[in-house]
């Protein structure tokens, strides 16, 4: 017995179209961006209000220290020299110390600060630069 060949290429017999296929999922991505919404959310507004007793509290309890280019030294704008600041130092080591050193100010004179604060225990440092 002889079985009949079938003389069609296999690559022929199991071609499938997907043209179809691509038109659907061409469809579904169009849905989806016609339909879908695009929201830009701002968050809540909120004026806030002015707080200017709260902030000259919050200075007054700051040591605020600016060098000067030449090495002049003002605690709270006011002049000071070394010996004067370190005893209001340690009078005061809990509070936050900032340093507003101008732009031509020798690093070193920045560094003196620094380690008087350390000296007598003050911890809390911040360094005050330009927006």
């Amino acid at each position: 017995m002889q079985f009949q060949n079938d003389e069609r290429d296999d690559a022929e017999a199991f071609d499938i179209n997907l043209t179809p296929l691509i038109d659907v999922v061409f469809l579904l991505l169009i849905f989806f961006m016609v339909s879908t919404t695009f929201v830009e959310s701002q968050g809540i507004e909120v004026n806030l209000p002015k707080a200017v007793a709260s902030q000259s509290q919050a200075d007054a309890e700051n040591f605020t220290v600016s060098i000067r280019p030449d090495g002049a030294l003002f605690l709270n704008e006011k002049p000071i020299k070394d010996a004067a600041l370190k005893e209001q130092f340690r009078a005061n080591p809990e509070r936050l110390l900032v340093i507003r050193a101008d732009e031509k100010s020798h690093h070193g004179d920045v560094v003196h600060i620094m380690d008087l604060a350390r000296s007598v225990g003050l911890n809390r440092l911040a360094v005050a630069t330009a927006a």
